[in-house]
């Protein structure tokens, strides 16, 4: 599965995801103390919804494309309230084309005492990435390979914050890689909050990973899923997934109240499916 960030902008998963990373921006800045985002793959940081990429499939027109205007309840629509903000952001002119991506969404969000670290691998990619961040002292892109930060840049000074790991999935091994990374990141900043996108394709698949999470023994890991569609075959992506480890937490609650909305709003004829669960609790 390829899921290079340019052709998927603003998608259902994005929606869900940034949804979720934004919550926990909210309630990280309750507290004055500053904080540190590390984004693990960070992308291009931000996307034209008219380019090439993402025209092609045009999977942005049934994601942000549906959320943004559409009518809310009152409870939900004051918790999409800072995600749609950060896109709105981004489109001044009230026309949608340009998709902020989690480095973006994270910055809009930032306070002068916070800072993001944004790694990205691909050359191109990294140097498109320096460049959007060109001159923004709060931010810090980095060219390398994600997987190796969670022995080398944790913790950060702050003591605070959040690693967001979303991985592309071009190649075989990324749930294998999450989990090592986590168990390797958790004993260098056990009081982190990590949270690791995946897409739902193969419930099989999803389900070792689950089940690989569990064997860890780490505690607080809370499983927030949505899908749009029943699985079919051949596979396709037909659901998005968070892992997130020590949550806020208000996060379970506010994802209550979130998850039935975008389901609904997001799946193809009435088909939305949301899960929420404790992979392990605390106690």
């Amino acid at each position: 599965m390829n899921y290079r960030h340019a052709f998927h902008a603003g998608n259902f998963a994005d929606v869900v995801k940034h949804t979720i990373l934004t919550r926990i921006l909210a309630y990280l800045m309750r507290k004055d103390a500053a904080f540190r985002v590390l984004d693990t793959h960070a992308g291009l940081g931000i996307y034209d919804l008219f380019g090439d990429q993402a025209e092609r499939t045009g999977e942005w027109q049934e994601g942000i494309g549906r959320l943004l205007g559409a009518p809310l309840p009152e409870d939900v629509a004051g918790l999409v309230a800072p995600y749609l903000e950060a896109v709105k952001a981004h489109n001044p002119d009230g026309t949608l084309r340009y998709y902020p991506g989690s480095p973006f969404v994270t910055r809009h969000m930032l306070r002068r005492q916070d800072r993001l670290m944004a790694f990205e691998l691909h050359p191109m990619d990294a140097d498109r990435l320096k460049e959007n961040f060109a001159g923004d002292f709060h931010t810090r892109v980095t060219e390398l390979d994600a997987w190796k930060i969670f022995g080398t840049h944790l913790p950060p000074k702050e003591k605070r914050g959040l690693v967001l790991v979303d991985p592309p999935f071009e190649e075989k091994g990324e749930f294998s890689r999450m989990v090592k990374s986590l168990v390797q990141g958790h004993q260098r900043w056990p009081g982190g909050i990590f949270a690791f996108w995946y897409p739902i394709k193969e419930p099989g698949e999803v389900e070792a990973y689950i089940g690989a999470l569990k064997a860890t023994g780490i505690a607080k890991i809370l499983r927030l899923e949505l899908t749009i569609r029943a699985p079919s075959t051949p596979p396709r992506l037909h659901g998005t997934g968070m892992i997130v480890v020590n949550p806020p937490f208000v996060l379970e609650e506010e994802m209550r109240v979130v998850l039935p909305a975008l389901a609904d709003l997001l799946a193809d004829e009435g088909r939305g499916r949301w899960k929420i669960e404790w992979v392990a609790k605390e106690g």
